[in-house]
């Protein structure tokens, strides 16, 4: 067997793909991942299972005479017999591309990682060895309690590698845990969410989320209509980390610039420095922030209005984008920076919003006269860039609060709702919390908020959905 046969570690695949480019610059990126989950419906264990994965990504930049050009090709279950034929085809669809606009030189200097060369971490069905008997005594709680629990845990590990001709070797491991639990009424009338998001399952007890539903199973048991309009409402930890991560999918300085965002200033120019809220909020990204951490560097696989393959390996700083209740920055690659003139500001990793609130969301509850509890978020979608105008529907609960209590459940309504204008109207914020955003947890996960008190919701339409 060749010596090149016997290329299976991650760090030798990129350094073979890097000595196998001819391209004038190189960028690989090997993604190295496992999986473990379980799923449960009915009070008892359905599936499990554990799955790896790697994929491999090739980037291949060919100076011309009119500027750089950048090819990028990613395959799956990559072997050292494909490296040779997956580093031509980025570089053949280098040569057939006009010049990128995002050009920058490969970046240069960052220190090697020092766990470059070791194995790749791994994920296994070990991780959920405290949670999931802890999970069996919650479908036994819930037996006794006349309610059904549905839901899945996954735990997926990817170690990424990231080499370049220009020196870089740097590696990030990073966990991402979820757990989703449903609670059900026999007759499937009545049904609750609960969500957390964890690194290794050991901060997570499915028995007090299946206790945190019975409750609200209870409060569902009385029914009560009511009609779309505006009514104060208690946004939940989760439902405010879906509409802020939005908001910032759609916090690109350069369409602020252009005018086709919510952040663009009419007349020209942005809203940076424009204050958005009358709480101090602050929302910010920090790659170090306990619970949360996140790759300090850029890995970029294509590049778009937020990343630029050319930033792959730039180290990523904590930064605030709303300081103070402000606008504070925009996202950023090298080039939009340069276009714009605003500080680079990479992409982020996490998501933390925090404006001093000390109160828990029951705490928040029962200083309510009257006002609507929600549960989740989904089915959001944008209606008007401009405004960044979102609709959505409520989920798994509503509930009506009267002179602090819950007195029952009501109907699901559509909202309408842009997250700038709920920031500046909302009257109060509880302790940031970290949480699972619903609608997003596909995508991002690593988030932390707080509730916040909305004294005008617009929920503009009643809907039938569960």
């Amino acid at each position: 067997m060749s010596s090149t046969n016997r290329i299976t570690k991650p760090h030798e695949i990129v350094e073979r793909a890097l000595e196998l480019s001819t391209a004038d610059g190189c960028v690989v990126i090997a993604d190295e991942g496992s999986s473990a989950n379980l799923r449960w419906a009915g009070n008892a264990l359905t599936t499990n299972g554990v799955t790896r994965y790697r994929t491999l990504t090739v980037i291949a930049t060919v100076d011309g005479k009119e500027g750089t050009a950048s090819g990028v090709v990613s395959r799956s279950a990559v072997t050292a017999d494909d490296l040779e034929p997956l580093v031509r085809a980025a570089e053949a669809a280098a040569r057939g591309a006009g010049p990128a606009e995002d050009a920058q030189r490969l970046v240069t200097g960052t220190p090697a990682s020092p766990d470059f060369t070791d194995a790749p971490a791994e994920t296994s069905s070990a991780v959920f060895a405290d949670f999931a008997p802890a999970l069996g005594e919650a479908f036994a709680r819930a037996r006794e309690g006349g309610r059904e629990l549905y839901g899945f845990a996954n735990h997926e590990l990817v170690s990424t590698y990231v080499g370049t001709s220009t020196g870089l070797r740097l590696r990030h491991d990073q966990p991402n845990g979820t757990l989703e639990l449903n609670a059900k009424s026999p007759d499937r009338q009545r049904s609750a969410w609960a969500g957390r998001s964890t690194r290794d399952f050991k901060d997570v007890d499915p028995t007090v989320l299946d206790a945190e539903l019975a409750v609200r199973l209870g409060w569902a048991e009385r029914k009560i209509d009511l009609p779309a309009g505006r009514y104060e409402t208690l946004l939940p930890p989760t439902a405010v980390a879906d509409l802020l991560i939005y908001q910032m999918w759609s916090a690109a300085a350069r369409d602020a610039v252009e005018g086709r965002t919510v952040f663009s200033k009419p007349g020209g120019g942005t809203r940076l420095g424009e204050k958005l809220s009358e709480l101090p909020l602050s929302l910010r990204s920090d790659p170090n922030a306990p619970g949360l951490e996140s790759a300090p560097f850029v890995i970029a696989h294509s590049s778009g209005d937020d990343a630029s393959v050319f930033d792959n390996g730039l180290p990523v700083p904590a930064t605030e984008w709303i300081a103070d209740g402000h606008l504070n920055r925009l996202s950023t690659t090298r080039h939009t920076a340069g276009l714009t003139g605003m500080q680079l500001s990479p992409g982020f990793g996490n998501l933390i919003l925090d404006a001093g609130g000390e109160k828990s969301l029951d705490e928040m509850v029962a200083a309510t006269e009257r006002g609507l509890l929600l549960t989740c978020l989904w089915y959001i979608r944008e209606v008007d860039p401009a405004t960044l105008l979102l609709t959505g529907l409520t989920r798994d609960g509503v509930y009506l609060v009267e002179n602090g209590q819950v007195v029952g459940e009501v109907n699901n309504f559509r909202f309408n709702e842009s997250p700038v204008d709920l920031l500046s109207r909302a009257s109060e914020a509880g302790r940031t919390e970290k949480t699972l955003p619903r609608e997003w947890s596909d995508w991002f996960t690593r988030a932390a908020m707080p509730a916040l008190r909305i004294p005008d919701f617009n929920m503009s339409s009643v809907s039938k959905g569960v």
